[in-house]
């Protein structure tokens, strides 16, 4: 195989950093955004209303994906969105402290969204073209654990750094600043660091030549072989409403631990929320979906997707049980976090599995980031809403509620189209 590189360098040198790049910004908008809002008193309605729609841009992401591929290379659009994504986080840190701050820190983190997404396409496109074959199969659990270290930073880590600094300076405004600031520095220390240890690719070039209206035009028709699979109908309805409950839960979980016991909540503290939800439930996360992975490659997506269903899906009873007893013991809390976020991780491993194999073909690549797309879509409108359900039905209510949006999944399951032996792996079996 020939050797696309014409710059040595060790992929240990910029992959972990590269991932721990593309998955901070991504958890800062999904989750810290809502928890930041929370502190500053906006909202339940309002919060998750506004900071679902920042998953619009990994909806409409395959959309402007060629855009990256096109124009310039994939090495100076990482280096541009990680400068790009540090003016953001400044932007947020600089406007916190104003009247309108919640429309101008908003209108960063949609600035952020745009960038991390770009970032992905980058990220994600340089790894291919910037590996060999082997080093893409070797490197590809690295770069998910730094990946999933970015998770534990941004919404473990910083949470916790921001309510040490709410207690010693008794200030919300400036403690949240003061997170946004160091991670605006980091950033601009990540684009600096890859301006020099990303390597140059003989492949990483513009493709801008008389033929790029013919790649449009070819890219464009994937979408259309995309809606012309086979019981395409169910397919999109199984992915908008699989997770239709997590989807909810994602958004109100936070809040629901941070809210007073006097507005139904369990009252914890911000540090204790960045141990309890963002550490603990991480690292079951991680343990759920690394179980679901090995369990699937023994017996397949078909055997164990009942299971994985209902592991989504069952443990979303802990938050009514949370709900009703307000228990103040930390203990138990971390525990029913556990149990959630570790069915979250083995439930959402079939979810994955099930989006790999219907994008297989001709096509996979593309199809596989519009159905990533549709799944973006299903987390997004269910989370718009959960609020304005959350703040109508109290706490109580709405995990009941939650609960009862977990059906449509097991009715869906029963009609989806899977091979039997999708996702086995041959040499165990």
């Amino acid at each position: 195989m020939p050797n696309n590189k014409t710059q040595s360098r060790n992929p240990w040198t910029w992959i972990p950093s590269l991932y721990l790049a593309e998955g901070l910004p991504y958890i800062i908008v999904m989750s810290v955004s809502g928890v930041l809002y929370k502190k500053m008193g906006i909202s339940n309605a309002e919060n998750t209303l506004f900071t679902a729609w920042l998953y619009l841009p990994w909806i409409i992401k395959p959309l402007w994906s060629p855009i990256i591929d096109i124009f310039k290379t994939k090495r100076l659009w990482i280096i541009l969105m990680q400068v790009f994504i540090g003016v953001t986080l400044a932007g947020v840190a600089f406007t916190l402290p104003t009247s309108n701050f919640f429309q101008y820190t908003l209108a960063f983190f949609w600035l952020m969204a745009f960038s991390s997404a770009t970032h992905d396409i980058s990220a994600d496109g340089f790894y291919m073209i910037g590996l060999s074959e082997y080093d893409q199969s070797f490197f590809v659990g690295i770069r998910s654990t730094f990946y999933r270290i970015a998770m534990w930073v941004g919404i473990g880590l910083q949470v916790m750094i921001a309510g040490y600094f709410e207690k010693t300076l008794g200030n919300v405004v400036h403690a949240w600043a003061i997170c946004f600031f160091v991670l605006a520095g980091l950033f601009l220390l990540f684009s600096f660091y890859h301006s020099f240890m990303l390597p140059q690719v003989r492949g990483d070039k513009s493709a801008v030549t008389g033929e790029t209206r013919a790649f449009l035009k070819e890219y464009f028709r994937t979408f259309v072989l995309f809606f012309k699979k086979d019981k395409i109908f169910i397919i999109l309805v199984f992915i908008l409403l699989y997770r239709l409950g997590e989807a909810q839960i994602v958004k109100l979980a936070p809040l629901f631990l941070l809210d007073s016991k006097s507005a139904g909540g369990i009252a914890l503290s911000t540090t204790e929320l960045g141990f309890v939800y963002g550490t603990v439930g991480t690292i079951f996360l991680v343990i759920g979906g690394i179980l679901g992975g090995i369990l699937a490659a023994k017996k397949g997506l078909k055997y164990w997707i009942w299971w994985m269903v209902l592991a989504i899906n069952f443990p979303d009873l802990v938050y009514v049980f949370l709900a009703y007893t307000q228990t103040s013991n930390l203990l138990l809390i971390n525990i029913c976090v556990a149990l959630e976020q570790f069915g979250y991780g083995f439930g959402f491993t079939a979810f994955l599995l099930f989006l790999i194999y219907i994008s297989k073909g001709e096509h996979k690549t593309s199809h596989y980031a519009i159905a990533t797309g549709i799944m973006a879509l299903g987390m997004m409108i269910p989370g718009m809403f959960s609020g304005w359900i959350q703040e109508t039905l109290g706490y109580q209510h709405f995990f009941i509620w939650v609960c009862l949006c977990t059906i449509p999944a097991f009715v869906l399951t029963k009609f989806i189209p899977i091979d039997p032996e999708f996702g086995k792996n041959k040499k165990i079996n």
